[in-house]
């Protein structure tokens, strides 16, 4: 019985943990609104602009915004994940899965979530 027991509350666990995580979709743009909605079509969350200020793009769990000098990477939720200095990252070029690329001079950057540089390639 506690064997069954003991099951059933792993079980649970697993199915909380995946109801959790939830990845974006869509990125829908108003005037003075984002709203992040799920691979189900379902409103994830509600930011405005003047928070969270210019989406360059995003992944499958955070996106990438511009305000002001910095590029602020956040979360599904709109929680500030890592700052970065647009003078440091150049211009963001695209954002997919769980990276995003940007261009300074001659050099491309990819970047993780967490605002690690994790590759340099000269621009060819």
């Amino acid at each position: 019985m506690m064997r069954l027991f003991l099951s059933f509350l792993f079980m649970m666990a697993a199915v909380a943990a995946d109801a959790q995580q939830m990845d974006i979709s869509y990125i829908r743009t108003t005037d003075n609104w984002y709203y992040i909605y799920d691979e189900s079509g379902r409103k994830i969350n509600t930011l405005s602009k003047s928070s969270i200020g210019d989406i360059k793009g995003w992944g499958r769990d955070f996106f990438v915004s511009k305000r002001g000098g910095f590029y602020i990477i956040c979360d599904v939720k709109g929680r500030t994940l890592h700052t970065l200095g647009a003078t440091s990252v150049g211009e963001v070029l695209a954002v997919s899965g769980s990276t995003f690329t940007s261009r300074q001079g001659g050099w491309i950057y990819t970047w993780d979530r967490e605002g690690k540089k994790v590759q340099t390639r000269p621009v060819k």
